[in-house]
């Protein structure tokens, strides 16, 4: 179990670096308050729904299938965006059902029917410093009202 936690950490340190990287080769877009308040809502209503996943999947897969349409959503939307590729990309790890983060989680409680308490609280504390990132770069970009 030590090494699943270990892995997990490197994980959330893999997608801060990758911001890193990606944010020093590229131009960034202008700060969104829809994009930001669209994040922030995102990492609660998902950290809310994992604290259900001890429980069976069955039981809440209507609110699963809600949760990854508003993802997608998010998704698109930063996709949209001028010059924002970094956030885009941000999204795209976070929901990838073959990634490590909520995508993965989500496949996985569907996949296993229910998982341990302490799983889902370390997947927590990874999802929500990912949406952290995502709400950090939004929310660091210049307002373009502040430019007039």
């Amino acid at each position: 179990m030590k090494v699943n936690k270990i892995n997990l950490k490197l994980l959330s340190v893999l997608f801060v670096i990758s911001y890193l990287v990606f944010n020093s080769c590229t131009s960034i877009s202008v700060f969104s308050p829809e994009a930001y308040k669209q994040a922030v809502d995102l990492k609660v209503e998902s950290i809310e729904l994992m604290s259900f996943a001890t429980s069976p999947y069955d039981d809440y897969e209507e609110d699963v299938t809600h949760l990854k349409t508003e993802l997608t959503k998010a998704f698109e939307f930063s996709k949209g965006r001028p010059d924002n590729e970094i956030s885009a990309r941000q999204w795209e790890i976070l929901i990838d059902e073959k990634g490590n983060l909520l995508g993965g989680f989500l496949k996985r409680w569907e996949t296993e029917d229910t998982l341990s308490e302490m799983f889902v609280t370390e997947m927590q504390t990874l999802v929500s410093d990912a949406f952290d990132t995502i709400i950090g770069l939004e929310s660091g970009k210049i307002d373009p009202s502040e430019l007039k």
